[in-house]
């Protein structure tokens, strides 16, 4: 029919000798190149039994082959650090007075310029009771306290719109120290006056070194 399709010729390699090449072994190559058996089975096309490589061979003992290090620092240009030959001390006190100075000095070094923190006698933080949310944080300065070794100290404050109703109550177990806990109380009654910085409601003050 005119109007039908031809069907598409496949391409064929074939390897032709210099005495031309018959039709059995056209057949033969053929069916080598197209069957699909040396996919799933062990076959000269796949497998063998030829003996390896020395260099793939494993030494008794040996799990993993070995690698040649890479190094991006020569040998000869690494310092000796803390490896010099120094008489033993004669008394055991003077090892620890000596120690091991410097053993891996340079090695990973950045010099890098760090900002000086500032002076500060501790800092103070006030969250709404109900949600948690951060009223207020900030730094105390100026003020000396009883002791410098205490436990961050809460308070539980209650405000009203005329101030502060009653004292902070001390949330257990404080700072560790009452001179601590009198202090802080004192403190945001009268010199920080957190009563009125508030405005009112609950909230939980929490002040730390």
């Amino acid at each position: 029919m005119a109007g039908a399709k031809a069907k598409a010729i496949q391409p064929l390699v074939r390897l032709a000798k210099a005495g031309g090449v018959s039709d059995d072994e056209v057949l033969r190559e053929k069916s080598e190149l197209m069957d699909p058996t040396p996919l799933f089975f062990p076959t000269q096309w796949n497998y063998g039994q030829r003996p390896l490589q020395e260099g793939r061979l494993k030494q008794p003992g040996q799990v993993f082959g070995s690698f040649e290090p890479k190094l991006t620092v020569g040998e000869q240009n690494i310092a000796n650090y803390g490896a010099e030959a120094t008489p033993a001390p004669e008394k055991l006190v003077d090892v620890l007075i000596q120690g091991n100075e410097a053993p891996f000095a340079g090695i990973g070094q950045v010099d890098a310029q760090r900002s000086t923190l500032s002076v500060r006698a501790g800092y103070l933080e006030v969250r709404d009771q109900k949600n948690g949310n951060i009223i207020t944080a900030q730094q105390l300065s100026g003020i000396v306290i009883p002791r410098s070794d205490f436990a961050p100290v809460e308070f539980l404050v209650t405000v009203g719109s005329s101030g502060l109703i009653g004292d902070p109550v001390l949330i257990l177990p404080g700072s560790g120290w009452e001179e601590v806990d009198n202090f802080f109380r004192a403190y945001l009654v009268k010199s920080y006056r957190l009563g009125e910085r508030l405005r009112p409601g609950q909230y939980r003050v929490s002040v730390g070194a």
